[in-house]
Protein backbone atom coordinates (compact mmCIF):
# COMPACT_ATOMS: atom_id res chain seq x y z
CA UNK A 1 0.00 0.00 0.00
CA UNK A 2 1.20 3.46 -0.82
CA UNK A 3 1.33 6.26 1.74
CA UNK A 4 -1.72 7.72 -0.01
CA UNK A 5 -3.69 4.66 1.04
CA UNK A 6 -2.66 5.06 4.65
CA UNK A 7 -3.46 8.75 4.64
CA UNK A 8 -6.37 9.46 6.97
CA UNK A 9 -7.62 12.08 4.53
CA UNK A 10 -8.76 9.33 2.15
CA UNK A 11 -12.56 9.31 2.34
CA UNK A 12 -13.65 6.30 4.40
CA UNK A 13 -17.05 4.74 3.71
CA UNK A 14 -18.86 1.62 4.80
CA UNK A 15 -19.77 0.65 1.22
CA UNK A 16 -19.06 1.63 -2.35
CA UNK A 17 -21.47 0.59 -5.09
CA UNK A 18 -20.62 0.79 -8.81
CA UNK A 19 -23.44 1.78 -11.16
CA UNK A 20 -26.71 3.71 -10.75
CA UNK A 21 -29.09 1.51 -12.73
CA UNK A 22 -31.71 -0.85 -11.28
CA UNK A 23 -29.04 -2.61 -9.17
CA UNK A 24 -27.18 0.39 -7.77
CA UNK A 25 -30.28 2.40 -6.87
CA UNK A 26 -31.87 -0.37 -4.82
CA UNK A 27 -28.55 -1.37 -3.23
CA UNK A 28 -28.02 2.23 -2.13
CA UNK A 29 -31.54 2.37 -0.70
CA UNK A 30 -31.06 -0.85 1.31
CA UNK A 31 -27.62 0.02 2.67
CA UNK A 32 -28.67 3.53 3.61
CA UNK A 33 -31.75 2.16 5.42
CA UNK A 34 -29.39 -0.10 7.36
CA UNK A 35 -27.36 2.94 8.44
CA UNK A 36 -24.25 2.36 6.30
CA UNK A 37 -22.39 5.32 4.81
CA UNK A 38 -22.61 4.48 1.12
CA UNK A 39 -21.58 6.10 -2.13
CA UNK A 40 -22.56 5.05 -5.62
CA UNK A 41 -20.25 5.85 -8.54
CA UNK A 42 -21.82 6.29 -11.96
CA UNK A 43 -20.09 7.05 -15.27
CA UNK A 44 -23.16 8.82 -16.74
CA UNK A 45 -24.41 12.22 -15.63
CA UNK A 46 -27.64 10.78 -14.23
CA UNK A 47 -29.32 7.57 -13.10
CA UNK A 48 -30.61 4.82 -15.39
CA UNK A 49 -27.74 2.45 -16.18
CA UNK A 50 -28.31 0.78 -19.56
CA UNK A 51 -31.55 2.74 -19.93
CA UNK A 52 -29.55 5.97 -19.75
CA UNK A 53 -27.28 4.92 -22.64
CA UNK A 54 -29.60 2.88 -24.87
CA UNK A 55 -31.60 5.65 -26.54
CA UNK A 56 -31.61 4.19 -30.05
CA UNK A 57 -34.86 4.28 -32.11
CA UNK A 58 -37.22 1.50 -31.02
CA UNK A 59 -35.39 0.73 -27.75
CA UNK A 60 -37.89 -1.13 -25.60
CA UNK A 61 -38.01 -3.54 -22.72
CA UNK A 62 -38.82 -7.17 -23.54
CA UNK A 63 -40.40 -7.97 -20.18
CA UNK A 64 -43.95 -6.79 -19.55
CA UNK A 65 -43.80 -3.46 -17.75
CA UNK A 66 -46.05 -4.37 -14.81
CA UNK A 67 -43.36 -6.91 -13.83
CA UNK A 68 -40.36 -4.86 -15.01
CA UNK A 69 -40.09 -2.77 -11.88
CA UNK A 70 -39.22 -2.86 -8.21
CA UNK A 71 -41.51 -4.72 -5.83
CA UNK A 72 -39.72 -3.85 -2.55
CA UNK A 73 -42.14 -0.99 -1.94
CA UNK A 74 -45.89 -1.41 -2.42
CA UNK A 75 -46.26 2.36 -2.15
CA UNK A 76 -43.81 2.87 -5.04
CA UNK A 77 -45.57 0.20 -7.12
CA UNK A 78 -48.93 1.88 -6.65
CA UNK A 79 -47.69 5.42 -7.28
CA UNK A 80 -46.25 4.62 -10.72
CA UNK A 81 -48.39 3.78 -13.77
CA UNK A 82 -47.01 2.22 -16.96
CA UNK A 83 -48.54 3.28 -20.26
CA UNK A 84 -48.12 0.08 -22.26
CA UNK A 85 -47.23 -3.61 -22.19
CA UNK A 86 -43.65 -3.08 -23.41
CA UNK A 87 -42.46 0.38 -22.43
CA UNK A 88 -40.00 2.31 -24.56
CA UNK A 89 -36.66 3.54 -23.19
CA UNK A 90 -37.79 7.10 -22.29
CA UNK A 91 -40.53 5.74 -20.02
CA UNK A 92 -38.21 3.29 -18.23
CA UNK A 93 -35.67 6.07 -17.69
CA UNK A 94 -38.46 8.29 -16.37
CA UNK A 95 -39.40 5.50 -13.92
CA UNK A 96 -35.84 5.19 -12.60
CA UNK A 97 -35.68 8.98 -12.18
CA UNK A 98 -38.98 8.79 -10.30
CA UNK A 99 -37.48 6.18 -7.95
CA UNK A 100 -34.30 8.26 -7.42
CA UNK A 101 -36.44 11.31 -6.59
CA UNK A 102 -38.87 9.48 -4.31
CA UNK A 103 -36.10 8.04 -2.11
CA UNK A 104 -33.73 11.02 -2.50
CA UNK A 105 -30.98 8.75 -3.79
CA UNK A 106 -29.00 11.27 -5.86
CA UNK A 107 -27.36 12.87 -2.82
CA UNK A 108 -25.27 9.69 -2.37
CA UNK A 109 -24.43 9.20 -6.05
CA UNK A 110 -21.33 10.65 -7.66
CA UNK A 111 -22.05 11.08 -11.38
CA UNK A 112 -19.64 11.51 -14.31
CA UNK A 113 -17.18 9.25 -12.51
CA UNK A 114 -15.64 6.10 -13.90
CA UNK A 115 -13.91 3.63 -11.61
CA UNK A 116 -10.47 2.72 -12.86
CA UNK A 117 -9.43 0.19 -10.24
CA UNK A 118 -10.21 -1.31 -6.86
CA UNK A 119 -7.79 -3.22 -4.65
CA UNK A 120 -8.18 -5.07 -1.40
CA UNK A 121 -5.81 -4.19 1.45
CA UNK A 122 -5.30 -7.18 3.76
CA UNK A 123 -3.80 -5.12 6.56
CA UNK A 124 -6.90 -2.93 7.01
CA UNK A 125 -9.47 -5.37 5.51
CA UNK A 126 -10.70 -2.56 3.30
CA UNK A 127 -11.11 -1.87 -0.38
CA UNK A 128 -9.32 1.09 -1.97
CA UNK A 129 -11.25 2.36 -4.96
CA UNK A 130 -9.66 4.71 -7.51
CA UNK A 131 -11.56 6.86 -10.01
CA UNK A 132 -10.24 7.83 -13.44
CA UNK A 133 -10.05 11.43 -12.13
CA UNK A 134 -7.51 10.43 -9.49
CA UNK A 135 -9.80 10.33 -6.45
CA UNK A 136 -9.35 7.48 -3.95
CA UNK A 137 -11.93 6.28 -1.42
CA UNK A 138 -11.86 3.33 0.89
CA UNK A 139 -14.75 1.07 1.86
CA UNK A 140 -15.34 -2.05 3.90
CA UNK A 141 -17.74 -3.47 1.29
CA UNK A 142 -17.25 -3.23 -2.47
CA UNK A 143 -20.38 -3.99 -4.51
CA UNK A 144 -20.62 -4.09 -8.31
CA UNK A 145 -23.92 -3.24 -9.97
CA UNK A 146 -22.43 -2.82 -13.43
CA UNK A 147 -24.94 -4.93 -15.38
CA UNK A 148 -24.45 -8.01 -17.53
CA UNK A 149 -24.82 -6.25 -20.88
CA UNK A 150 -23.62 -2.70 -20.44
CA UNK A 151 -20.18 -2.59 -22.11
CA UNK A 152 -20.75 -1.74 -25.78
CA UNK A 153 -18.90 -3.81 -28.37
CA UNK A 154 -17.72 -1.66 -31.29
CA UNK A 155 -16.01 -4.10 -33.65
CA UNK A 156 -12.52 -3.16 -34.66
CA UNK A 157 -13.27 -2.66 -38.35
CA UNK A 158 -10.40 -1.59 -40.53
CA UNK A 159 -10.88 1.98 -41.77
CA UNK A 160 -13.57 3.14 -39.34
CA UNK A 161 -11.62 6.35 -38.70
CA UNK A 162 -11.66 7.19 -42.40
CA UNK A 163 -15.47 7.15 -42.71
CA UNK A 164 -16.68 10.64 -43.69
CA UNK A 165 -20.28 10.17 -42.53
CA UNK A 166 -21.77 9.82 -39.05
CA UNK A 167 -21.64 6.60 -37.05
CA UNK A 168 -23.36 5.50 -33.84
CA UNK A 169 -23.52 2.48 -31.53
CA UNK A 170 -26.97 1.52 -30.21
CA UNK A 171 -25.51 1.27 -26.69
CA UNK A 172 -24.11 4.85 -26.75
CA UNK A 173 -26.80 6.82 -28.53
CA UNK A 174 -26.81 10.64 -28.58
CA UNK A 175 -29.32 12.44 -26.37
CA UNK A 176 -30.58 14.53 -29.27
CA UNK A 177 -32.59 12.94 -32.09
CA UNK A 178 -30.55 11.47 -34.95
CA UNK A 179 -32.03 12.55 -38.28
CA UNK A 180 -32.17 9.71 -40.81
CA UNK A 181 -34.46 11.49 -43.28
CA UNK A 182 -33.40 10.85 -46.84
CA UNK A 183 -30.04 9.37 -45.75
CA UNK A 184 -28.36 6.19 -46.95
CA UNK A 185 -28.03 4.27 -43.71
CA UNK A 186 -26.18 1.02 -43.04
CA UNK A 187 -26.85 -0.99 -39.89
CA UNK A 188 -24.54 -3.80 -38.78
CA UNK A 189 -26.09 -6.43 -36.54
CA UNK A 190 -29.48 -8.10 -36.18
CA UNK A 191 -29.56 -9.02 -32.49
CA UNK A 192 -32.15 -7.56 -30.16
CA UNK A 193 -31.15 -3.90 -30.58
CA UNK A 194 -30.88 -4.28 -34.37
CA UNK A 195 -34.29 -5.95 -34.58
CA UNK A 196 -35.81 -3.07 -32.58
CA UNK A 197 -34.01 -0.29 -34.46
CA UNK A 198 -34.36 -1.53 -38.07
CA UNK A 199 -38.16 -0.97 -38.47
CA UNK A 200 -37.90 2.51 -36.95
CA UNK A 201 -34.92 3.64 -39.04
CA UNK A 202 -36.50 2.22 -42.20
CA UNK A 203 -39.51 4.52 -41.76
CA UNK A 204 -37.24 7.58 -42.08
CA UNK A 205 -34.17 6.62 -44.09
CA UNK A 206 -33.86 7.23 -47.80
CA UNK A 207 -32.43 3.72 -47.99
CA UNK A 208 -31.51 1.26 -45.23
CA UNK A 209 -28.97 -1.49 -45.86
CA UNK A 210 -28.93 -4.22 -43.21
CA UNK A 211 -25.66 -6.15 -42.79
CA UNK A 212 -26.61 -9.48 -41.22
CA UNK A 213 -24.24 -12.19 -40.03
CA UNK A 214 -26.71 -14.51 -38.30
CA UNK A 215 -30.45 -14.46 -39.00
CA UNK A 216 -32.58 -14.36 -35.83
CA UNK A 217 -35.78 -15.87 -34.60
CA UNK A 218 -38.09 -13.10 -33.50
CA UNK A 219 -41.64 -13.16 -32.17
CA UNK A 220 -44.13 -10.28 -32.31
CA UNK A 221 -44.27 -8.28 -29.07
CA UNK A 222 -47.92 -7.35 -29.72
CA UNK A 223 -47.39 -4.19 -27.73
CA UNK A 224 -50.49 -2.23 -26.73
CA UNK A 225 -51.57 0.52 -24.36
CA UNK A 226 -52.84 -0.63 -20.98
CA UNK A 227 -56.44 0.01 -20.01
CA UNK A 228 -57.22 1.77 -16.73
CA UNK A 229 -58.94 -1.42 -15.51
CA UNK A 230 -55.90 -3.60 -16.25
CA UNK A 231 -53.58 -1.28 -14.30
CA UNK A 232 -56.02 -1.14 -11.37
CA UNK A 233 -56.16 -4.94 -11.30
CA UNK A 234 -52.33 -5.24 -11.39
CA UNK A 235 -52.04 -2.80 -8.48
CA UNK A 236 -54.74 -4.61 -6.51
CA UNK A 237 -52.88 -7.93 -7.02
CA UNK A 238 -49.48 -6.52 -5.98
CA UNK A 239 -48.72 -9.14 -3.30
CA UNK A 240 -49.91 -12.10 -5.36
CA UNK A 241 -47.94 -10.98 -8.45
CA UNK A 242 -44.82 -10.33 -6.38
CA UNK A 243 -45.02 -13.84 -4.93
CA UNK A 244 -45.54 -15.39 -8.38
CA UNK A 245 -42.66 -13.62 -10.14
CA UNK A 246 -40.25 -14.37 -7.29
CA UNK A 247 -41.07 -18.10 -7.42
CA UNK A 248 -41.11 -18.30 -11.23
CA UNK A 249 -38.42 -19.62 -13.56
CA UNK A 250 -37.87 -16.37 -15.46
CA UNK A 251 -39.25 -13.59 -13.27
CA UNK A 252 -42.60 -13.54 -15.09
CA UNK A 253 -45.77 -15.29 -13.90
CA UNK A 254 -45.66 -17.87 -16.70
CA UNK A 255 -45.26 -21.57 -15.99
CA UNK A 256 -44.71 -23.95 -18.92
CA UNK A 257 -47.11 -26.92 -18.88
CA UNK A 258 -45.52 -30.14 -17.66
CA UNK A 259 -45.68 -31.53 -21.15
CA UNK A 260 -43.31 -32.30 -24.02
CA UNK A 261 -43.89 -30.73 -27.42
CA UNK A 262 -43.67 -34.30 -28.75
CA UNK A 263 -46.70 -35.44 -26.71
CA UNK A 264 -49.04 -33.48 -28.95
CA UNK A 265 -50.01 -34.25 -32.54
CA UNK A 266 -48.66 -31.81 -35.17
CA UNK A 267 -52.17 -30.26 -35.39
CA UNK A 268 -52.43 -29.79 -31.62
CA UNK A 269 -48.94 -28.27 -31.49
CA UNK A 270 -49.70 -25.89 -34.33
CA UNK A 271 -52.74 -24.66 -32.40
CA UNK A 272 -50.65 -24.12 -29.21
CA UNK A 273 -47.92 -22.27 -31.12
CA UNK A 274 -50.43 -20.16 -33.05
CA UNK A 275 -52.13 -19.05 -29.83
CA UNK A 276 -48.75 -18.14 -28.27
CA UNK A 277 -47.75 -16.22 -31.43
CA UNK A 278 -51.00 -14.24 -31.29
CA UNK A 279 -50.51 -13.47 -27.59
CA UNK A 280 -47.05 -12.13 -28.40
CA UNK A 281 -44.17 -11.82 -25.96
CA UNK A 282 -42.38 -14.76 -24.38
CA UNK A 283 -45.28 -17.25 -24.44
CA UNK A 284 -43.95 -19.29 -27.37
CA UNK A 285 -40.81 -20.21 -25.45
CA UNK A 286 -42.94 -21.36 -22.49
CA UNK A 287 -45.49 -23.32 -24.54
CA UNK A 288 -43.93 -26.70 -23.67
CA UNK A 289 -41.54 -27.87 -20.94
CA UNK A 290 -38.76 -29.30 -23.12
CA UNK A 291 -38.16 -26.74 -25.88
CA UNK A 292 -34.73 -25.83 -24.49
CA UNK A 293 -33.71 -29.37 -23.57
CA UNK A 294 -34.75 -31.62 -26.45
CA UNK A 295 -33.52 -31.09 -30.02
CA UNK A 296 -36.56 -32.71 -31.60
CA UNK A 297 -38.96 -30.67 -29.45
CA UNK A 298 -37.04 -27.49 -30.25
CA UNK A 299 -37.27 -28.20 -33.97
CA UNK A 300 -41.09 -28.09 -33.73
CA UNK A 301 -41.10 -24.48 -32.48
CA UNK A 302 -38.12 -23.45 -34.64
CA UNK A 303 -39.81 -24.67 -37.83
CA UNK A 304 -43.04 -22.91 -36.76
CA UNK A 305 -41.23 -19.55 -36.59
CA UNK A 306 -39.37 -20.25 -39.83
CA UNK A 307 -42.71 -20.84 -41.58
CA UNK A 308 -43.98 -17.51 -40.19
CA UNK A 309 -40.94 -15.70 -41.66
CA UNK A 310 -41.72 -17.18 -45.09
CA UNK A 311 -45.38 -16.16 -44.75
CA UNK A 312 -44.52 -12.57 -43.84
CA UNK A 313 -41.56 -11.82 -46.15
CA UNK A 314 -42.72 -11.47 -49.77
CA UNK A 315 -39.39 -12.06 -51.56
CA UNK A 316 -38.50 -15.80 -51.22
CA UNK A 317 -34.76 -15.09 -51.50
CA UNK A 318 -34.83 -12.48 -48.70
CA UNK A 319 -37.00 -14.84 -46.61
CA UNK A 320 -34.36 -17.56 -47.11
CA UNK A 321 -31.58 -15.19 -45.94
CA UNK A 322 -33.67 -14.27 -42.87
CA UNK A 323 -34.29 -17.89 -41.89
CA UNK A 324 -32.30 -19.04 -38.84
CA UNK A 325 -31.06 -22.61 -38.41
CA UNK A 326 -29.92 -22.71 -34.76
CA UNK A 327 -32.11 -23.87 -31.85
CA UNK A 328 -34.78 -21.29 -30.99
CA UNK A 329 -34.31 -19.72 -27.54
CA UNK A 330 -30.62 -20.58 -27.18
CA UNK A 331 -29.66 -17.06 -28.21
CA UNK A 332 -31.58 -14.25 -26.54
CA UNK A 333 -35.28 -14.64 -27.41
CA UNK A 334 -36.17 -11.48 -29.34
CA UNK A 335 -39.48 -9.64 -29.48
CA UNK A 336 -40.23 -7.24 -32.33
CA UNK A 337 -42.72 -4.85 -33.87
CA UNK A 338 -42.93 -5.35 -37.65
CA UNK A 339 -39.34 -6.60 -38.00
CA UNK A 340 -39.85 -9.13 -40.80
CA UNK A 341 -42.49 -6.90 -42.45
CA UNK A 342 -39.81 -4.20 -42.82
CA UNK A 343 -38.02 -6.31 -45.48
CA UNK A 344 -41.06 -5.87 -47.77
CA UNK A 345 -40.25 -2.16 -48.03
CA UNK A 346 -38.64 -0.95 -51.26
CA UNK A 347 -36.10 1.17 -49.32
CA UNK A 348 -34.60 -1.77 -47.38
CA UNK A 349 -31.85 -4.15 -48.57
CA UNK A 350 -30.41 -7.19 -46.77
CA UNK A 351 -26.74 -8.15 -47.13
CA UNK A 352 -25.53 -11.54 -45.90
CA UNK A 353 -22.07 -10.86 -44.43
CA UNK A 354 -21.51 -14.51 -43.59
CA UNK A 355 -21.45 -15.14 -47.33
CA UNK A 356 -19.55 -11.91 -48.15
CA UNK A 357 -17.84 -10.62 -44.97
CA UNK A 358 -17.16 -6.94 -44.32
CA UNK A 359 -13.55 -6.22 -45.34
CA UNK A 360 -13.33 -2.60 -44.29
CA UNK A 361 -15.11 0.65 -43.73
CA UNK A 362 -14.12 3.13 -46.40
CA UNK A 363 -14.48 6.90 -46.40
CA UNK A 364 -17.74 6.48 -48.36
CA UNK A 365 -19.30 3.43 -46.72
CA UNK A 366 -18.81 -0.31 -46.21
CA UNK A 367 -16.90 -2.71 -48.45
CA UNK A 368 -17.59 -6.43 -48.31
CA UNK A 369 -15.62 -9.10 -50.19
CA UNK A 370 -17.92 -8.68 -53.20
CA UNK A 371 -19.23 -5.09 -53.21
CA UNK A 372 -19.01 -1.57 -51.84
CA UNK A 373 -22.05 0.19 -50.33
CA UNK A 374 -22.10 3.97 -50.28
CA UNK A 375 -23.53 5.28 -46.99
CA UNK A 376 -24.12 8.56 -45.19
CA UNK A 377 -24.51 6.90 -41.78
CA UNK A 378 -23.52 3.66 -40.09
CA UNK A 379 -25.28 2.21 -37.03
CA UNK A 380 -23.49 -0.48 -35.04
CA UNK A 381 -26.04 -2.79 -33.42
CA UNK A 382 -23.20 -5.10 -32.47
CA UNK A 383 -24.17 -5.72 -28.87
CA UNK A 384 -22.08 -5.95 -25.74
CA UNK A 385 -19.18 -7.67 -24.09
CA UNK A 386 -21.57 -9.63 -21.89
CA UNK A 387 -21.34 -11.12 -18.41
CA UNK A 388 -17.69 -10.26 -17.61
CA UNK A 389 -17.01 -7.23 -19.84
CA UNK A 390 -18.07 -4.54 -17.37
CA UNK A 391 -16.24 -6.22 -14.47
CA UNK A 392 -13.03 -6.47 -16.49
CA UNK A 393 -13.32 -2.79 -17.45
CA UNK A 394 -12.13 -2.06 -13.92
CA UNK A 395 -8.83 -3.42 -12.63
CA UNK A 396 -10.19 -5.28 -9.58
CA UNK A 397 -7.49 -6.86 -7.40
CA UNK A 398 -8.09 -9.06 -4.39
CA UNK A 399 -5.69 -10.79 -2.04
CA UNK A 400 -1.98 -10.83 -3.02
CA UNK A 401 -2.71 -8.31 -5.81
CA UNK A 402 -4.32 -10.99 -8.03
CA UNK A 403 -6.69 -9.37 -10.53
CA UNK A 404 -10.16 -10.73 -11.22
CA UNK A 405 -9.20 -10.96 -14.89
CA UNK A 406 -6.19 -13.14 -14.04
CA UNK A 407 -8.17 -15.30 -11.64
CA UNK A 408 -10.86 -15.93 -14.23
CA UNK A 409 -8.31 -16.31 -17.06
CA UNK A 410 -9.81 -13.44 -19.05
CA UNK A 411 -13.26 -15.02 -18.86
CA UNK A 412 -12.24 -18.54 -19.84
CA UNK A 413 -12.47 -19.92 -16.32
CA UNK A 414 -15.04 -17.96 -14.32
CA UNK A 415 -15.58 -19.30 -10.82
CA UNK A 416 -18.02 -17.84 -8.32
CA UNK A 417 -20.17 -19.01 -5.48
CA UNK A 418 -23.85 -18.33 -6.32
CA UNK A 419 -22.70 -15.68 -8.81
CA UNK A 420 -22.38 -13.28 -5.85
CA UNK A 421 -18.88 -13.84 -4.44
CA UNK A 422 -15.52 -15.21 -5.55
CA UNK A 423 -12.68 -16.55 -3.41
CA UNK A 424 -9.73 -14.20 -2.87
CA UNK A 425 -11.93 -11.09 -3.02
CA UNK A 426 -13.23 -10.60 0.54
CA UNK A 427 -16.26 -8.35 1.12
CA UNK A 428 -16.79 -7.97 -2.62
CA UNK A 429 -20.31 -8.71 -3.83
CA UNK A 430 -21.51 -8.88 -7.44
CA UNK A 431 -25.15 -8.07 -8.20
CA UNK A 432 -26.28 -10.51 -10.94
CA UNK A 433 -22.69 -11.67 -11.48
CA UNK A 434 -21.64 -14.54 -13.77
CA UNK A 435 -23.12 -17.92 -12.73
CA UNK A 436 -26.31 -16.39 -11.35
CA UNK A 437 -29.59 -16.63 -13.37
CA UNK A 438 -29.36 -12.92 -14.36
CA UNK A 439 -30.09 -12.44 -18.08
CA UNK A 440 -32.25 -15.55 -18.52
CA UNK A 441 -35.31 -13.69 -17.36
CA UNK A 442 -36.83 -10.46 -16.12
CA UNK A 443 -33.83 -8.65 -14.64
CA UNK A 444 -35.41 -6.48 -11.87
CA UNK A 445 -36.62 -9.67 -10.14
CA UNK A 446 -33.08 -11.12 -10.19
CA UNK A 447 -31.62 -7.79 -9.06
CA UNK A 448 -33.98 -7.41 -6.09
CA UNK A 449 -33.17 -10.92 -4.91
CA UNK A 450 -29.42 -10.27 -5.01
CA UNK A 451 -29.63 -6.83 -3.39
CA UNK A 452 -31.75 -8.20 -0.54
CA UNK A 453 -29.44 -11.19 -0.03
CA UNK A 454 -26.34 -8.95 0.04
CA UNK A 455 -27.96 -6.43 2.41
CA UNK A 456 -29.04 -9.24 4.77
CA UNK A 457 -25.56 -10.76 4.61
CA UNK A 458 -23.93 -7.44 5.57
CA UNK A 459 -26.43 -7.13 8.45
CA UNK A 460 -25.39 -10.59 9.63
CA UNK A 461 -21.68 -9.71 9.46
CA UNK A 462 -22.18 -6.56 11.48
CA UNK A 463 -24.42 -8.19 14.08
CA UNK A 464 -21.98 -11.08 14.54
CA UNK A 465 -18.87 -8.86 14.49
CA UNK A 466 -17.45 -10.57 11.42
CA UNK A 467 -14.78 -8.57 9.66
CA UNK A 468 -14.76 -10.28 6.25
CA UNK A 469 -16.64 -12.80 4.12
CA UNK A 470 -15.65 -14.61 0.94
CA UNK A 471 -16.52 -17.81 -0.91
CA UNK A 472 -14.67 -20.99 0.04
CA UNK A 473 -12.61 -22.41 -2.83
CA UNK A 474 -14.27 -25.84 -2.75
CA UNK A 475 -17.76 -24.30 -2.74
CA UNK A 476 -17.13 -22.09 -5.75
CA UNK A 477 -15.60 -25.03 -7.66
CA UNK A 478 -18.69 -27.09 -6.84
CA UNK A 479 -21.05 -24.24 -7.81
CA UNK A 480 -19.26 -23.63 -11.12
CA UNK A 481 -19.39 -27.35 -11.92
CA UNK A 482 -23.09 -27.45 -11.02
CA UNK A 483 -23.77 -24.46 -13.32
CA UNK A 484 -21.90 -26.13 -16.17
CA UNK A 485 -23.64 -29.48 -15.71
CA UNK A 486 -27.05 -27.80 -15.72
CA UNK A 487 -26.19 -25.78 -18.84
CA UNK A 488 -24.86 -28.88 -20.60
CA UNK A 489 -28.19 -30.62 -20.04
CA UNK A 490 -29.81 -27.95 -22.23
CA UNK A 491 -29.36 -26.76 -25.82
CA UNK A 492 -27.79 -23.43 -24.67
CA UNK A 493 -24.24 -24.76 -24.83
CA UNK A 494 -24.71 -26.16 -28.34
CA UNK A 495 -24.96 -22.69 -29.88
CA UNK A 496 -22.50 -19.78 -30.01
CA UNK A 497 -24.00 -16.56 -28.66
CA UNK A 498 -23.14 -13.48 -26.61
CA UNK A 499 -24.06 -15.64 -23.62
CA UNK A 500 -20.84 -17.56 -24.34
CA UNK A 501 -18.80 -14.52 -25.43
CA UNK A 502 -18.77 -15.68 -29.07
CA UNK A 503 -19.53 -12.12 -30.29
CA UNK A 504 -16.20 -10.79 -28.97
CA UNK A 505 -13.15 -11.76 -31.08
CA UNK A 506 -10.64 -13.71 -28.98
CA UNK A 507 -12.91 -13.92 -25.93
CA UNK A 508 -12.69 -17.41 -24.51
CA UNK A 509 -15.88 -18.14 -22.68
CA UNK A 510 -18.26 -20.78 -21.51
CA UNK A 511 -21.91 -20.56 -20.64
CA UNK A 512 -21.70 -18.53 -17.41
CA UNK A 513 -25.33 -18.40 -16.39
CA UNK A 514 -27.27 -20.53 -13.91
CA UNK A 515 -30.10 -22.09 -15.97
CA UNK A 516 -32.09 -23.63 -13.11
CA UNK A 517 -34.48 -20.66 -12.92
CA UNK A 518 -35.03 -17.70 -10.61
CA UNK A 519 -37.30 -19.47 -8.09
CA UNK A 520 -35.09 -22.54 -7.49
CA UNK A 521 -32.00 -20.29 -7.34
CA UNK A 522 -33.67 -18.05 -4.74
CA UNK A 523 -34.34 -21.14 -2.60
CA UNK A 524 -30.68 -22.19 -2.80
CA UNK A 525 -29.51 -18.72 -1.74
CA UNK A 526 -32.00 -18.65 1.14
CA UNK A 527 -30.78 -22.04 2.39
CA UNK A 528 -27.17 -20.81 2.37
CA UNK A 529 -28.16 -17.75 4.42
CA UNK A 530 -30.32 -19.81 6.82
CA UNK A 531 -27.31 -22.04 7.54
CA UNK A 532 -25.33 -18.96 8.62
CA UNK A 533 -23.78 -18.47 5.17
CA UNK A 534 -22.66 -22.06 4.65
CA UNK A 535 -19.92 -22.23 2.04
CA UNK A 536 -18.48 -18.84 2.99
CA UNK A 537 -15.35 -18.16 4.96
CA UNK A 538 -15.75 -15.49 7.66
CA UNK A 539 -13.14 -13.80 9.82
CA UNK A 540 -13.88 -12.17 13.14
Amino acid sequence: MTSLHKNNQVNQLDAVVIGAGFSGLYMLYRLREAGLTTRVYEAADDVGGVWYWNRYPGAKCDSESIYYNYTFSEELYKEWTWSSRYPAQPEILEYLNFVADKFELRRDIQFNTRIQSAEYDEESNRWFIHTKDGETVTAKYFITGVGCISTANVPNFKGLDSFKGEWYHTGHWPHEKVDFRGKRVGIIGTGSSGVQAIPEIAKEAGHLTVFQRTPQYSVPAKNHLYSKEYIEEAKANFHENKKKVRASLGGLPITPPDKSALDDTPEEREKVFEEAWEKGGPYLLFSYSDLLANEEANETVSSFIRSKIHEIVEDPEIARKLTPTYYYGTKRAILDTNYFETYNRSNVSLIDVKQAPIEEITENGIRTTDSEYELDMIVFATGYDGMTGSLFNMDIRGRDGISLKEKWENGASVQTYLGISTNGFPNMFMITGPESPSVLGNMPVAIEQHVEWIADCIDYLRNHEKETIEAKVEEEVAWSNHCRELADSTLYTKVESWYTGANIPGKAGGFQIYVGGYGPYREKCEKVAAKEYKGFLMQS
